[in-house]
C-alpha cells in the first residue's frame, strides 16, 4: 500500500464529520514529567478531531500492567492502539497479539526493541536518541575547553532505566563523541542508573560526593535526573561554576534552571510534535492508510544563549 500524507489525514479529518473513534492509550508512567507533556500533547491532538476519543491508562512503569492494559484495549476493540513502552523489550509479544487483533499500533518516545520488525499496521515515533548524546556532549566538550578541562575532566553519566533503548543510546553516544573529539582526555568516572528519576539522581551524585570524588561534568539522560543533580550539588556546598551540568528533554523546571545558572546544556525534544505525529499515525491506520514505520523529529540543542527560543515548547 502506498504511504499516504499524515497532514492530509488529519485535514480530512477536521473538516468532514467522522465516526466515533477511540484509541487505547497506554502511558509509561503518569509520575514522569517529559510523559506528562507526552500525554498533554496526545489529548491537545485528538480534541482537534472530529469523533476521535482516548482512553488513557498509567502503566507506572510496570510491565505486566502495561501488558493487561493492551490486553483490555484489545477484548474492547478500540480502533488503535498508542503506548509508551514500560520496557522496550516486552514490544515483541505486544506486537504480536496487536497483530492477530487487527488493532493498529504506535509506539511512541521509547523505540521498541523489534522497530526492524513491525508488523503490518504498526509504527514508531520519536526522535534519534544518539543524536541527543552527541549533542550535549559536543555542547559540553566546548565548555569544559573554556575552563581548561578538556585534557583532563572526571565525567559522570546518570543513566535511566536500563531497560529503555534511550539510555543506552544516550549514554553510548556521549561517550563515543567525547572519545572522538578534543575532548577525548575526558574520563567517564562512574555511569549509573538513577531510573530517570530526580531523588535517584540526588542520592548518587551525594553518595559520589561524600566519597570525595571529584566531579567537573554530569551528563544526565533527561532534565530530570540533571535537576535532582543540582540539588545534590548546591546541598553539599558545590558552586555550580565548577560543574557542568547536562541533560535532556528541555522542560521547564529545565529551562527555569538554566536561567538561574544552574543547568549548563540540555537538549530539546519535542514532546508536542512527538504525540501529535502519533496521533496522526494512529489516526491513518485506522482508516486503512499506511504511514512510514519509523517517524522521526529531530532533536534541538538548547543553551543560555537561545533558551527564549524554548520557553514555551515543551
Amino acid at each position: 500500500m502506498k504511504s499516504i500524507c499524515v497532514a492530509a489525514v488529519l485535514a480530512a479529518l477536521t473538516t468532514t464529520a467522522a465516526s466515533a473513534e477511540t484509541f487505547g492509550v497506554s502511558m509509561q508512567s503518569f509520575d514522569n514529567n517529559f510523559q506528562t507533556l507526552l500525554r498533554e500533547g496526545l489529548q491537545a491532538r485528538a480534541s482537534k478531531l472530529n469523533g476521535v476519543s482516548l482512553q488513557i491508562e498509567d502503566a507506572q512503569t510496570d510491565v505486566s500492567k502495561q501488558r493487561s492494559q493492551v490486553d483490555n484495549f484489545i477484548a474492547s476493540g478500540v480502533d488503535a492502539i498508542i503506548m509508551t513502552l514500560a520496557d522496550t523489550s516486552a514490544a515483541t509479544g505486544i506486537s504480536e497479539a496487536a497483530r492477530k487483533a487487527g488493532i493498529p499500533l504506535v509506539y511512541l518516545n521509547l523505540e521498541p526493541e523489534n522497530i526492524d520488525k513491525l508488523p503490518e499496521k504498526q509504527a514508531y515515533v520519536g526522535s534519534k536518541e544518539t543524536d541527543s548524546g552527541r549533542l550535549g556532549a559536543e555542547a559540553a566538550c566546548e565548555l569544559l575547553k573554556k575552563k581548561g578541562k578538556a585534557n583532563d575532566a572526571q565525567a559522570y553519566i546518570l543513566m535511566g532505566d536500563l531497560a529503555h533503548q534511550a539510555s543506552r543510546d544516550r549514554t553510548s553516544s556521549v561517550k563515543a563523541t567525547l572519545a572522538a573529539g578534543d575532548c577525548k582526555g575526558v574520563t567517564i568516572a562512574d555511569e549509573q542508573t538513577a531510573a530517570w528519576t530526580r531523588t535517584n539522581a540526588m542520592d548518587l551524585i551525594t553518595n559520589w560526593l561524600t566519597a570525595g570524588r571529584p566531579i567537573d561534568a554530569i551528563f544526565a539522560n533527561n532534565d530530570e535526573m540533571a535537576l535532582g543533580a543540582i540539588q545534590a550539588l548546591k546541598a553539599s556546598g558545590v558552586s555550580m561554576d565548577d560543574v557542568i551540568v547536562i541533560g535532556i528533554d528541555a522542560t521547564q523546571d529545565a529551562l527555569a534552571a538554566m536561567a538561574a545558572g544552574d543547568l549548563d546544556v540540555t537538549v530539546f525534544q519535542n514532546a508536542k510534535q512527538q504525540a501529535a505525529s502519533a496521533v496522526d499515525a494512529a489516526v491513518a491506520l485506522a482508516h486503512g492508510n499506511s504511514v512510514d514505520k519509523e517517524v522521526w523529529v529531530p532533536f534541538e540543542l538548547v543553551t543560555p544563549q537561545n533558551m527564549t527560543e524554548y520557553a514555551k515548547k515543551n
